[in-house]
């Protein structure tokens, strides 16, 4: 079988070659439509990336949450009390509780207020696994110091530059003056810019509304024989109804959920990928249209010489995937540099996927062997009648 197809790709090779304008304008057309469908995929994996990257950093082997918790970018809170319930359990080694809510970072040179993810926390015991948070989490002790992520948007200001040259830098927090003793890198997403770490005393400062019985988020460290599942269920049975007990994996679950099923996004970008690959049948099909309507008597000919329709439909599908190939190839470079000047501007985590790179390729031949089907169509019609 494969031994066939190669046999007759030097005609589909002579076919495209021989009107090369029209075939420089067909791989522009598919880089287009692969660059489309690129970037749509890559916004929507840095969309999931950077909304559930703080919920992976999290140090705790069960999460205690709201039953109204969606996302970060508007969290709710319960009572603190359920936390320390917990350390009633069997297996229970320690919990951890986070305040977190949406501050006003005032730009020292702008003067201008932007909002920005804070986090409330123990300065004695880290709720993080960052490196870089854990040994400068001490700083916090005092209050109104405070720790910034550095891969923030830069509106926020020069931050990490100027901290690693002078060793400071003050500001203000809801109008408060904070000093930044520390830096860390957690990155921007659609709910949040940037985030500050500070700690629970800190927190109730810069938020005097806030009640202190009150968390976001409540982490539960087991014992190292503990049975995770065990313990979960033994939680879920036991503690009422207004938390919902679980896994890291699950927290960031929830998060993922609401961006992917609660808003308009997840839908526009699909849906964005899907306009890409019409965009890209549409161009091909126009140009095998255009290539068999050229050459029909040519097609003709080969039908008369005993050629059957399904060997001629083996030609333009080759022709289609030579096209997925020329097109495809600077669709795939061209998107890196796309990604970087993203990253650039955005601070989005979007980063090329040998996953994403499958997947756009299995679309652009399916995209192209789509149009050479179609376009099959029009060969049927080749009557050696025409001819002779």
């Amino acid at each position: 079988m494969f031994s066939k197809l190669f046999r007759k790709t030097p005609l589909a090779w002579r076919q495209l070659m021989k009107e090369k304008t029209r075939l420089a304008v067909a791989v522009a057309g598919i880089t287009f439509a692969d660059m489309l469908m690129f970037i749509q995929l890559g916004f929507e994996s840095a969309l999931f990336d950077a909304a559930v990257k703080p919920h992976r950093n999290l140090q705790a082997d069960l999460v205690l949450i709201s039953p109204q918790f969606q996302t970060l970018f508007s969290v709710k809170s319960f009572s603190r009390e359920r936390l320390y319930q917990t350390l009633g359990y069997e297996g229970v080694q320690s919990v951890n509780p986070v305040y977190i809510s949406t501050g006003q970072w005032r730009n020292p040179e702008t003067r201008l207020e932007r909002a920005i993810l804070v986090w409330g926390v123990d300065p004695a015991q880290s709720p993080f696994k960052s490196p870089e948070i854990k040994q400068n989490q001490h700083h916090l002790k005092q209050l109104y110091q405070v720790l910034f992520d550095q891969a923030g948007r830069p509106e926020y200001g020069a931050v990490g530059d100027i901290f690693k040259k002078t060793g400071k830098f003050d500001t203000e927090l809801n109008s408060k003056a904070v000093f930044v003793k520390g830096l860390f890198t957690d990155g921007a997403s659609f709910a949040a810019d940037g985030n500050v770490i500070t700690s629970d005393s800190t927190f109730l400062q810069l938020f005097p509304q806030r009640q202190p019985d009150r968390i976001e988020v409540g982490l539960i460290t087991l014992k190292p024989d503990a049975d995770s599942e065990k313990v979960r269920s033994q939680l879920v049975n036991g503690l009422p109804k207004d938390v919902r007990v679980l896994t890291p994996e699950e927290f960031a679950k929830v998060e993922r959920t609401y961006w992917e099923a609660g808003t308009g996004i997840g839908f526009i970008f699909g849906l964005g990928t899907a306009v890409g690959f019409i965009v890209g049948i549409v161009i091909v099909y126009q140009i095998l249209y255009s290539d068999v309507s050229d050459h029909l008597p040519e097609y003709a000919t080969l039908k008369a010489m005993g050629y059957t329709d399904n060997y001629l439909l083996g030609v333009l599908i080759q022709e289609a995937l030579l096209l997925a190939i020329l097109g495809f190839l600077p669709g795939f470079i061209l998107s890196f540099g796309l990604y970087q000047v993203t990253y650039a501007a955005t601070m989005l985590p979007i980063f090329m996927k040998m996953e994403r790179a499958i997947q756009v390729w299995i679309l652009t031949v399916i995209m192209c062997s789509v149009s050479g089907a179609i376009a099959m169509r029009k060969l049927r019609s080749a009557d050696p009648a025409d001819v002779f």
